[in-house]
């Protein structure tokens, strides 16, 4: 039996950090019924191409959907209408979790805000998420991931040094929400199960970005100094980064000193006493990358990668996604998955050997 077996959620959330955390209660075992509005549905039913079909060739709405709403159940309620508030409340009414992203005072006006529905339900978990929270001079707005990575500092980070800021390839920020929303909600559940009370969590995108800035924030409180764009460069460790072999790019990533002196005795380079530390390195990087680079350059791919897997120095490659989906690694995790004949990638848990991932795809569009 999956740990969250018996957990009922009512997921009034659309898009994707609150569908992505409803996902993942569902990996583990939640069941999670997704109210969306009657006719079109969650908005990412639409963002495509591209489109999935079903075994017999029907069309099952835009890949983006399907990334974000598996093992749910899906029911179509207006929940402007007198008749769809009853019907989220009786959802509610014996569910232990509701999850929704309107902006702030939305649902109030429906009497489906975490008060009201309390009222319906005591103990209830309701966990919001917004762009910025329920508090502060921005509550009002809207929130979206890229303008979120903007704010929050993150694509001042990202990016070559003498380029333009660059957001991230996936929407990491709703990501990141979602995740941290379903721990939230398992910390709430676990103290309702001693105390009997309920919980109203206030998730912020932009919280979320600038908590995950990690060491790059810590870095600036630290120093009062900004950092900024480096490319693949890391800020704290050297050499962590890509380097062109004679027939491509390989990921070369040291994490201490012992590391360093034997990248330097596998590609051939001498050990200069100034980089023997990794404060040497980050504060000579200048003078180390070029030195190291012109070494590697030497290498091809496939030999070096292996020299260095013998000499346990963290290195990669730079795969594609289909080449990530054809690594032997990911293959012999798990990673695909295929419920009821849709594609999906698994959720990363394992627990006592079992991969948590719900075995049914996402709904069908209902009403």
């Amino acid at each position: 039996m999956k740990p969250l077996a018996g957990i009922r959620v009512v997921e009034l959330a659309r898009i994707l950090a609150g569908p992505w955390c409803g996902q993942l209660l569902a990996d583990l075992g939640a069941e999670v019924v997704k109210v969306e509005r009657p006719g079109g549905g969650d908005d990412t039913r639409h963002w495509g191409p591209p489109f999935l079909h079903d075994a017999e060739g029907k069309p099952r709405d835009a890949a983006y959907f399907h990334a974000t709403n598996r093992g749910k159940r899906s029911v179509a309620i207006d929940i402007a209408t007198p008749a769809g508030q009853a019907a989220v409340r009786a959802l509610v009414a014996d569910a232990d979790v509701v999850i929704e992203n309107y902006k702030v005072g939305a649902l109030a006006r429906y009497g489906l805000d975490h008060a009201s529905l309390s009222a319906v339900r005591p103990g209830l978990v309701t966990c919001s998420i917004t762009g910025f929270g329920q508090t502060g001079p921005y509550a009002g707005r809207a929130g979206y991931d890229a303008i979120i990575q903007g704010m929050g500092g993150f694509m001042s980070l990202t990016g070559a040094p003498d380029g333009p800021p660059q957001k991230a390839g996936v929407a990491y920020v709703d990501l990141f929400t979602g995740v941290y929303s379903a721990v939230a909600i398992l910390a709430a559940l676990r103290r309702r199960d001693e105390t009997g009370a309920g919980a109203h969590i206030d998730m912020a995108l932009l919280d979320t970005q600038v908590a995950v800035l990690a060491n790059q924030a810590m870095n600036f409180l630290a120093s009062g100094a900004a950092p900024g764009r480096m490319g693949n460069g890391h800020p704290n460790l050297v050499p962590y980064q890509p380097f062109e072999t004679a027939d491509g790019a390989l990921i070369v990533a040291v994490g201490n000193d012992a590391q360093f002196r034997r990248l330097c005795e596998v590609v051939g380079l001498a050990v200069d006493p100034d980089f023997a530390t990794n404060a040497g390195r980050v504060a000579g990087r200048v003078r180390l990358l070029p030195m190291l680079a012109a070494a590697i350059r030497r290498w091809r791919k496939a030999a070096l990668y292996e020299a260095l897997e013998a000499a346990g120095i963290p290195a990669g490659p730079i795969n594609s996604v289909a080449e990530t989906f054809a690594d032997p690694q990911v293959v012999a995790r798990g990673m695909r998955i295929d419920p009821g004949g849709i594609p999906g990638v698994a959720s990363p848990i394992v627990i006592d050997g079992e991969r948590m991932a719900a075995d049914t795809p996402s709904p069908k569009r209902s009403g």
